[in-house]
């Protein structure tokens, strides 16, 4: 199950001509695939498009009415590949996924897409993960869409441009036959805003439509010669086609004081998903009001490749200087538009990463900085206009929070409450006590958090998926065994065949642990191949044991509880001491507690509600029992595992602690057992409705122990006078 239902929100997709839409960004995309009259929709999860494919899934019904196929994809590479429907055949189609991981995955695809061109207008949507708050590599969507030639549409964060421009880039990419690439960033996403609704559009030609009639063209295909009068096509018809569409339609924008009315000697130049915090910065500035009314001429490039050399000679003209605002490396515009004021000899001096920051989120004080110095030097009466406005100083430099750091300890981001992994790599580290440290390959999801305390386990990740043949270099013969660690969801995505496979293939003497949650959970807990839980549009439960005993693995160990720390350290120990031949491979499975609690939670409260007896778990540590070791939380690191001090002037040590967000998974009391700590975890049982036979124990269990708490007060030595 997903994270998040939108089974509410997906009501609203079908409104029609006239109606104002009103939702998240995510929820406008899917309205403008919907009246673009798209025939096929797919994707791969992954941060921050996760929920534009929650709400595809969620709206099937209305996808079923419009004749729209949608395709939860195997991979990015898959939903890629997916786009040749358009390349025979005059089929909207469009994908989506986290980028630039998930171009990565699919550039093979995108490289004889864009070759060959298609017919059908083909989008990808692009969650682009930039920044600080990114768990990706740094990198940007841009020079992809450089590489392969495909028009990069990069939208103004406002709805009815994001939803415009969707409709549009299906049109260029037709009038071009170029693929087109769709940007959204985090805030895109997720913002709220409102346009003017059109109606849904049935495909024109649906994919009945093209089996029913099979079309193929030679030209096409990426085969010699073909695919070398493809680079000439590109050039020679469809790059002019390209910017002749986008200047026709004025997919770019220019706001401010333009033409005879410009009243100053500089400008910016800002692609599209950096207005909103250009327009914040010139209000800190005075420059413009709470509207977007700029007194400085913007040109804003919602198609961030190509660069349209008319559009940019319009702007300079009569310009000394223009700041180009790009975030992230490197300058790819700065040096487009700085090509252009060459060629032409305009006196127009092009700057950017001489005032902005070459690397990092561009915020709105990063970006008021840049702007500050750039007009200092070029025109700086500008400055006098500035508002009575603070200062916008990042809050990390303020004097107190800089003391602040200084005493309060840094907070690395960890596994959930209840976490199934959280005991996979307890009783790693138990294994490790005895047998010395051994070589970790991590993976993308959740299980990447053991590289970080208290379980510092893991010493490389290379991409979803790649756990085990991260580990494929150490096969070496009588010498420490590595560990190669995987999820579910990355072992589906590509971990079967270029992990498993290669490892079973080249009898590599390792150990692989893939971690089975039941869901794609790091990406919103999505179903999965080998997801326990019934789906009426999905073929799951299929298990990942018979899946790596079927590409020829013979060490297979299942373990159905990864709570059981014992059992998965006995495990983990046969692992690295057998002598058998061949990878070592070990399915650890138990439901993502997440998920669980986001299925069961609302089942408890409604039976509790409805006055059903209902029992809920709890685990307490015993004050007078504990020692204060804190051995349980080094080998656990649970969020609702804390310390406690305590009133007893003889014990000066904090004992250890249960906070009330615990789950009852019993993982902190495993890991006390297994790690032969000590007897203070306890679990108490609340129980509500209770019947009869529930009351009548309660109060004989209250008696016994108020009789036994009365004899051994009685029986205590007082030191009162």
């Amino acid at each position: 199950m997903a994270e998040r239902s939108f089974a509410r929100e997906v009501e609203d997709l079908k409104l029609g001509e006239g109606d104002l839409f009103r939702g998240e960004g995510i929820l406008a995309i899917t309205k403008a695939l919907l009246q673009s009259g798209v025939a096929y929709v797919g994707g791969y999860q992954g941060s921050p498009i996760s929920h534009l494919m929650d709400v595809l899934a969620d709206a099937n019904d209305i996808l079923d009415e419009l004749d729209v196929v949608f395709q939860s994809s195997a991979s990015e590479a898959t939903a890629g590949a997916m786009l040749s429907a358009s390349v025979m055949y005059p089929l909207r189609g469009a994908v989506a996924w986290k980028s630039t991981v998930g171009t990565n995955v699919a550039s093979d695809a995108l490289s004889n897409l864009a070759s060959g061109g298609v017919k059908g207008g083909a989008m990808v949507i692009v969650g682009e993960d930039y920044g600080e708050g990114s768990s990706i590599m740094q990198e940007r969507t841009h020079a992809f869409a450089m590489k392969s030639q495909m028009w990069l549409l990069d939208p103004r964060p406002e709805q009815s441009c994001m939803v415009n421009l969707i409709e549009k880039g299906f049109e260029l990419s037709e009038a071009s036959n170029t693929p087109v690439m769709l940007q959204v960033r985090v805030r895109s996403c997720h913002m709220t805003g409102e346009f003017q609704a059109k109606d849904n559009k049935r495909p024109d030609f649906t994919l009945r439509d093209a089996l029913n009639a099979p079309k193929r063209d030679l030209d096409r295909i990426v085969l010699p010669p073909a695919a070398y009068e493809h680079e000439q096509e590109k050039i020679q018809k469809r790059w002019p086609a390209g910017v002749d569409f986008i200047k026709q339609s004025k997919l770019n924008e220019v706001f401010g004081p333009t033409g005879t009315k410009k009243t100053g000697k500089t400008g910016l130049i800002v692609v599209g998903g950096m207005y909103n915090s250009t327009i914040r910065a010139l209000q800190f500035l005075g420059l413009c009001d709470a509207y977007g009314n700029s007194q400085l001429p913007i040109y804003v490039m919602n198609v961030a490749y190509p660069t349209i050399p008319e559009e940019v000679d319009a702007f300079c003209e009569g310009l000394d200087a223009v700041l180009v605002v790009e975030e992230g490396q490197p300058e790819y515009i700065e040096q487009a538009i700085n090509t252009r004021i060459a060629r032409t000899k305009r006196a127009t001096s092009v700057h950017g990463k001489d005032y902005l920051p070459i690397g990092g989120d561009y915020t709105a004080a990063v970006i008021t900085d840049g702007i500050t110095r750039f007009l200092g030097d070029h025109e700086a009466e500008r400055l006098g206009n500035r508002a009575p406005v603070p200062d916008p100083v990042p809050i990390l430099t303020n004097p107190v929070v800089e003391k602040l750091k200084e005493v309060v300890p840094p907070r690395p981001p960890g596994l959930c409450t209840g976490c199934p992994e959280r005991p996979i790599f307890a009783a790693m580290k138990l294994v490790f006590e005895e047998l010395g440290e051994h070589h970790v390959s991590a993976d993308i999801g959740c299980h990447l958090f053991s590289i970080l305390p208290p379980f510092n386990i893991g010493a490389t990740t290379m991409g979803y998926g790649l756990g085990a043949a991260s580990a494929s270099a150490f096969n070496v013969p009588g010498a420490k065994r590595s560990i190669s660690i995987m999820g579910d969801g990355g072992f589906w995505h590509n971990g079967l065949t270029s992990g498993i496979g290669h490892a079973v293939f080249n009898k590599h003497d390792g150990v692989f642990v893939i971690v089975d949650n039941y869901y794609s959970s790091a990406t919103g807990g999505q179903d999965i191949l080998s997801s326990r839980a019934f789906n009426k549009r999905r073929q799951t439960n299929n298990s990942i044991t018979d899946a790596v005993k079927g590409v020829g693995a013979n060490w297979v160990r299942q373990i159905d509880h990864t709570y059981d720390v014992n059992q998965m350290r006995d495990v983990l120990m046969e692992a690295l001491t057998t002598d058998a031949e061949g990878p070592k491979i070990i399915v650890a499975s138990s439901e993502c507690m997440l998920n669980k609690q986001r299925r069961v939670k609302p089942q408890i409260a409604k039976a509790v509600k409805d006055g059903k007896r209902m029992i809920k778990e709890k685990f307490g540590v015993d004050e007078d029992v504990c020692t204060g070791d804190h051995a349980c939380i080094r080998l656990s690191g649970c969020p609702s595992l804390s310390v406690k001090e305590l009133d007893d002037p003889l014990r000066d040590d904090p004992v250890a602690s249960i906070d009330s967000t615990c789950v009852a998974c019993g993982n902190c009391g495993e890991v006390a057992d297994a790690a032969v700590l000590c007897p203070s975890f306890f679990r108490a049982e609340v129980t509500h409705n209770p019947n009869g036979w529930d009351r009548f124990r309660d109060r004989v269990a209250g008696s016994v122990i108020s009789y036994l708490q009365n004899r051994r007060e009685a029986r205590a030595v007082s030191f009162e006078g």
